[in-house]
């Protein structure tokens, strides 16, 4: 008889958003609309990331990231302590809600050209999600598939005993 293998429901999807935030440091990090540029650059050299929040009275006013400091401040010829992140932050920011899907943010990152997107739920940021975060997900649910394809070639490739 030839052996049975069910694949865990578990290999069959990507992470949750939910999910890939909860491997996170809790909390997101962010920065108000009257900060200096330089006490912006501060915090995420202090918990290494490549972008903040903007946070004004309690809802997502844009996002402040790194390439927005050497675009709009050091190419421009400003200066960190004298700029406010209000004057170089992007505004315009595009935001998901922790029900889409990875593939989904990827889409969307690639399209918009965006690195950093914050998840949204009932109106408060719960999150930040870099590329790389995606990335990492996506290369670990690819790992997954490849092992469940080897392990199910195994299975089929093995002779049944019975047929000697």
């Amino acid at each position: 008889m030839q052996p049975t293998y069910t694949k865990p429901d578990h290999l069959l999807r990507y992470e949750t958003l939910r999910e890939i935030l909860a491997g996170k440091p809790p909390g997101v990090y962010f920065v108000p609309p009257d900060a200096t540029v330089l006490s912006a650059l501060q915090t995420m050299a202090e918990k290494d990331v490549g972008a903040l929040a903007v946070i004004d009275q309690g809802r997502l006013a844009g996002v402040f990231s790194e390439r927005d400091y050497a675009r709009k401040v050091v190419l421009s010829g400003r200066t960190s302590k004298d700029t406010l992140v209000s004057e170089v932050a992007t505004g315009d920011v595009f935001s998901v809600s922790p029900e889409h899907t990875v593939p989904q943010c990827m889409e969307l990152m690639t399209e918009k050209r965006i690195r950093h997107l914050p998840v949204v739920e009932r109106g408060e940021v719960i999150g930040m999600l870099s590329i790389g975060d995606l990335l990492k997900e996506m290369l670990a649910h690819h790992e997954q598939l490849l092992r469940q394809m080897a392990i199910e070639r195994t299975i089929l490739l093995t002779p049944d005993p019975s047929s000697y």
